[in-house]
């Protein structure tokens, strides 16, 4: 993890250039592909929907317990955001469509007024810094 610097225009931009950013969730995509078929059923992404922490309040600490069932069905639900065919499966069109979709939302929520804030190496948000900061470098 690393703290940086970012504002929505690095996240937009870098959803917005599709080599970059097809490139990433690709990547993300075949690492989460257990048994390599281009599909990724529940299982293969329930990991990764859990380290979104979407239930995540306050620094770090839960405000108050949710029962596994509840929880259970939240996860499911944002499966299904992925999901959008109702397959039972996500191909990669799905996944980098909504990928597309969070990485938009979390632009716009951002704003245009830099925030600090803790990322973790190799998320898309690291990603995006990392790309901009490339950019940078090479313009100077």
């Amino acid at each position: 993890m690393s703290v940086e610097i970012l504002d929505g225009s690095t996240v937009r931009s870098f959803v917005e250039d599709e080599c970059a950013f097809n490139s990433s969730v690709d990547g993300r995509f075949l690492a989460l592909d257990a048994d390599h078929d281009g599909l990724l059923t529940y299982a293969e992404m329930a990991g990764e929907l859990m380290s979104l922490r979407v239930l995540e309040k306050h620094f770090g600490v839960d405000e108050a317990p949710v029962e596994a069932r509840e929880l259970g069905a939240l996860y499911e639900g944002l499966f299904a955001r992925f999901d959008r065919d109702g397959s039972g499966k996500v191909d990669r069109h799905e996944f980098r469509a909504e990928m597309r979709e969070v990485m938009l939302a979390v632009a716009n929520g951002l704003g245009f007024l830099p925030v600090q804030m803790v990322v973790e190496e190799g998320s898309f948000l690291k990603v995006a810094i990392d790309r901009e900061l490339g950019q940078l470098a090479k313009a100077a």
